[in-house]
C-alpha cells in the first residue's frame, strides 16, 4: 500500500540522519503554502494532519479536509469527517483468526476467479497477539504457567495450525504466541516504534506509528505518544486492506497535571482519580491530552496507566 499521495500542499520534505535520507511531511511547509497556523493545535490532530497530508490524493483525501482540519478551532463539529488511515492495525485472538479466515477466504474466491490468490495480503503491517482465548487450568506453583501454555496448543492445535500457516502464507501478518503477554502489552513494549518507515519508489517515508486495536485498551499506547485506539473487527479488516477509516474531525480535552503523586500514591490512585473527573465531565468519543508540568513527573508506566483506562471513562 502506498503511503502518500498527490501533495498538493507541497510539505514533503528530506531529512538525512547518519547518511541516512528520509522524506516526510511537514506542518510548517504545508503553513507556508497557505494551510495556516498549525502550531495551536493539539498534538494528536497534528498527528491526524500528518496522516490527511500524508495521504490527501484529491479522493478519500481532499485539500479542503486538510484544511479543515488545520482550521480545528476547538468547537464539537457534527459534520466535518475525515478519513485516516492507521500505520498498522492490532488484532487479539477472538477477533483476529476471523480476519484470517476471512483473508483465507478471499484468496480462494480469488483462485476461483482464475486470479493470483497471492496478491490477497494485508496491505499495513499486521500483528496478532493471542491472549484472549488463554485458559488457566494450573496455579501456585513454579511451572504451573509452562503447564497452561502446554494445554492452550493441545486444546486449540487446529487453531494454531491455522495461525501458523497464515503468518507463512500473507505477508504484513505477524502471529504473537500464547504466554508472550497481554496484546495491549506487547503492543506497547514490542510492536510500538513511534516513527515507522515504509520504502516507496525508493525513497523512505517516515511518519508517526499509529494504529487500531480489537481490543479497547489499544489506547494503553497513548502513553507511549503513539496515537491509537480500540475499534471493530469490521474497521480493523477494513484497514488491514487499505481502506480508511471514517471519523468526524474529534473534539479535544485538555487536561492539565500539576505537581507529582506524594509518596505512599500509586498510579492506581491517579488513574482512578482521572477517570472519576472525565466521567463527571463526559467526554464519551473524545480525545483527551494531558498537559502541564506535571507530566514530566510520571514515568512511562504510570503514562501508560491513565491512557489503558481511556475505555473507562469513553474517551
Amino acid at each position: 500500500m502506498t503511503v502518500t499521495g498527490q501533495d498538493t500542499l507541497n510539505a514533503r520534505r528530506t531529512l538525512t540522519v547518519n547518511g541516512a535520507s528520509y522524506d516526510y511531511f511537514s506542518l510548517k511547509a504545508a503553513e507556508a503554502a497557505g494551510l495556516g497556523d498549525t502550531s495551536r493545535l493539539p498534538f494528536s490532530l497534528k498527528v491526524l494532519l500528518e496522516n490527511l497530508l500524508r495521504y490527501e490524493d484529491g479522493r478519500s483525501v481532499t485539500v479542503d479536509d486538510v484544511k479543515a482540519t488545520a482550521s480545528w478551532n476547538g468547537a464539537p463539529s457534527a459534520s466535518e469527517e475525515i478519513a485516516f488511515r492507521p500505520a498498522r492495525v492490532l488484532l487479539q485472538d477472538l477477533t483476529g483468526v476471523p480476519a484470517v479466515v476471512d483473508l483465507a477466504a478471499m484468496r480462494e474466491a480469488m483462485l476461483k476467479m482464475g486470479g493470483d490468490a497471492q496478491k490477497i495480503n494485508p496491505l499495513c503491517p499486521v500483528d496478532l497477539v493471542i491472549d484472549h482465548s488463554v485458559m488457566i487450568d494450573n496455579f501456585g506453583t513454579a511451572d504451573a504457567f509452562e503447564k497452561n501454555v502446554k494445554l492452550e496448543f493441545t486444546r486449540n492445535k487446529e487453531r494454531y495450525e491455522f495461525l501458523r500457516w497464515g503468518q507463512k502464507a500473507f505477508s504484513n501478518f505477524r502471529v504473537v504466541p500464547p504466554g508472550t503477554g497481554i496484546c495491549h502489552q506487547v503492543n506497547l513494549e514490542y510492536l510500538a516504534k513511534t516513527i515507522w518507515t515504509t520504502e516507496e519508489d525508493g525513497k523512505i517515508i517516515a511518519y508517526p506509528d499509529t494504529l487500531v486495536g480489537t481490543d479497547s485498551h489499544t489506547t494503553m499506547v497513548n502513553g507511549l505518544a503513539v496515537l491509537g485506539w480500540g475499534c471493530g473487527g469490521i474497521e480493523a479488516e477494513a484497514a488491514m486492506l487499505g481502506q480508511p477509516i471514517s471519523m468526524l474531525l474529534p473534539e479535544v480535552i485538555g487536561f492539565k497535571l500539576t505537581g507529582a503523586m506524594t509518596e505512599g500514591t500509586t498510579a492506581t490512585d491517579l488513574v482512578l482519580t482521572v477517570t472519576e473527573m472525565l466521567r463527571k465531565k463526559g467526554v464519551v468519543s473524545k480525545f483527551v491530552e494531558f498537559y502541564g508540568p506535571g507530566v514530566d513527573q510520571l514515568s512511562l508506566p504510570d503514562r501508560a496507566t491513565i491512557a489503558n483506562m481511556a475505555p473507562e471513562y469513553g474517551a
